[in-house]
């Protein structure tokens, strides 16, 4: 931690647990989720699960650090910070969803009627397949083959946050405002002009490292530690695996090139002995399909 750092940051899990996994804070957690949800799943009241559904390894316990919750009408919310860039991520995510559908399972006769159910997954990376894509918001629910949405109670969010790019001028919305802190929250010496609202009061209250117990400092300090460890881990590996892709990709280019050289010289010297046989430019032109310009220019080249 910098001797200079003013504010908690949001992707530690104490950080992350301080700001949004407590009762005081629930508030907090509502207003960062309604900037996420359709109209009519808006959350007025949230309650959370006695206790955690924690992942199982300790490499896991150290990449994810989840919330789960329930509104006023029963849905569900799994809420999860993901540092780390995982194999088959999404099917983890899948597979997490699952856990509250099955909970609501009821004994004896039960028609199957399920409330619905949220994953939210604030990310510290980009997806590989759509590291090209600007967008960094997705919202993903079942459709079917005309692209109408087919099932809406299941329902996966995630932020690309490494793609969210807004200057603190740029930001016009609530949702704008969220996703700044997130992206920013660690690196700012002061609470921005366009956050003198109420409920970004209480949060940049909470996230400042000058109101932590002295207990609360050393658990972030760990944990902070434990972030740039993985961070640090994870950012070698990227940029080994972006290193080995590129030279695959040189080595590759240089043999297209090679290869093209190669049928380049190959066809001067069929066209040099078609027109020694007497072939005419034009019907060398149409087999070829060259033009009969680059016949002339091949054909007054120095030998």
């Amino acid at each position: 931690m910098s001797l200079t750092d003013k504010y908690i940051n949001p992707f530690t899990d104490f950080g992350f647990k301080r700001l949004f996994g407590s009762e005081p804070n629930k508030d907090l957690l509502i207003d960062f989720l309604n900037q996420l949800l359709p109209a009519h799943h808006k959350i007025k009241e949230l309650s959370y699960a006695d206790k955690e559904q924690l992942p199982l390894t300790d490499y896991e316990r150290k990449a994810i650090f989840d919330i789960y919750c329930s509104n006023e009408a029963g849905e569900k919310f799994i809420v999860e910070i993901q540092r780390a860039k995982q194999n088959f991520f999404k099917d983890r995510s899948v597979y997490y969803s699952t856990f509250p559908i099955q909970k609501q399972a009821q004994k004896g006769e039960w028609n199957y009627q399920v409330a619905a159910v949220y994953t939210v997954g604030i990310l510290d990376f980009v997806f590989d397949e759509d590291r090209n894509n600007p967008d960094f918001f997705h919202f993903v629910q079942l459709k079917d083959q005309v692209n109408q949405v087919f099932y809406d109670k299941l329902t996966f969010i995630y932020l690309e946050m490494p793609k969210f790019r807004k200057t603190e001028n740029e930001l016009e919305t609530d949702f704008d405002k969220w996703m700044y802190v997130f992206k920013n929250m660690h690196l700012l010496e002061r609470i921005p002009a366009k956050f003198q609202t109420k409920i970004f009061q209480k949060l940049f209250g909470e996230a400042e490292l000058a109101n932590l117990k002295p207990v609360d400092m050393i658990a972030y300090e760990e944990s902070l530690k434990v972030y740039r460890d993985l961070k640090a881990v994870t950012d070698t590996a990227y940029v080994d695996g972006y290193k080995e892709a590129e030279d695959v990709y040189k080595a590759k280019l240089m043999e297209e090139r090679k290869l093209k050289e190669e049928e380049r010289k190959l066809k001067e010297e069929a066209i040099h002995l078609m027109l020694l046989s007497g072939i005419e430019k034009e019907t060398i032109a149409h087999h070829l399909k060259i033009s009969i310009e680059s016949i002339d220019q091949l054909s007054n080249k120095p030998k």
